[in-house]
């Protein structure tokens, strides 16, 4: 979950090579979600999603491996399609939602590898447990947003984790222990 910012770094650097300063972009929580899917018995994949991230990006155009990400978003924004599931998934079996209310991200290294992709490794934290993990990161875009007038970047990422590695295995390996993550997050320099 997931950074995964180091693909607007890139972008960045390239439209702004002149500027000195990092620039801090904030997550927009009303264009951003995770999307995870895992094997069910065998039968079918299921799917969730999350939303609501609060965060920030500091690009340092002048050194893209420098910059840095921090996410964060509730556990309780999790949808399913079905009740029942949300309300198990949030329980000690599972996120552990009352002891451990969110799920934060924070780089700790960011690798380029071409002009719009990048590995973005950091501390993943669910569920009171903290892992490192890498996500495998896209540049969408970077422009100015064409209704906000301002500076606007967008990606995608990827990666999977095993439930077990946060203490929420319950069922495995029957219900699949890893699961596939999805990001596509949208980021904006703050309107002065």
């Amino acid at each position: 979950m997931k950074n995964f910012l180091l693909t607007t770094v890139m972008g960045f650097t390239l439209a702004t090579a002149a500027q000195a300063e990092p620039v801090s972009y904030m997550l927009d929580a009303s264009h951003s979600q995770i999307v995870f899917s895992y094997n069910h018995l065998g039968f079918s994949t299921t799917t969730g999603m999350f939303s609501g991230f609060e965060g920030r990006i500091e690009l340092d155009a002048e050194d893209p491996a420098a910059s840095s990400v921090e996410v964060s978003f509730p556990a309780q924004s999790l949808i399913t399609g079905w009740p029942a599931r949300e309300g198990h998934f949030l329980t000690e079996d599972f996120f552990g939602a009352d002891a451990n209310p969110l799920v934060t991200f924070r780089s700790t290294a960011i690798e380029v590898t071409s002009d719009n992709t990048g590995m973005i490794t950091g501390d993943l934290t669910m569920n009171g447990i903290t892992k490192s993990v890498v996500l495998d990161a896209t540049m969408n875009q970077l422009a100015n947003h064409p209704m906000a007038n301002r500076p606007w970047a967008g990606f995608d990422a990827t990666t999977k984790l095993l439930r077990s590695d946060f203490d929420m295995g319950k069922f495995a390996p029957f219900v699949g222990d890893e699961i596939a993550i999805n990001i596509s997050i949208e980021a904006m320099v703050p309107a002065e």
